[in-house]
């Protein structure tokens, strides 16, 4: 049986971008990373989320 993800981050929330860190307020119902930034083009992600805290990591070494 595969594994259900669920993202469990309630309402709220920023999206920012990883590369000019642009920062805009999360849409409910559509998830940072499927959102576009409106500055650069790339992909979004979700302040204090998986991905964000993970590429956080990536960027201090």
């Amino acid at each position: 049986m595969a594994h259900k993800r669920t993202h469990e981050m309630g309402r709220g929330g920023v999206c920012t971008c990883p590369k000019c860190e642009t920062k805009i307020p999360h849409k409910r119902g559509v998830p940072c990373i499927k959102t576009i930034c409106p500055e650069c083009g790339a992909k979004m992600l979700r302040v204090d989320s998986e991905h964000h805290k993970s590429f956080l990591n990536k960027k201090k070494k």
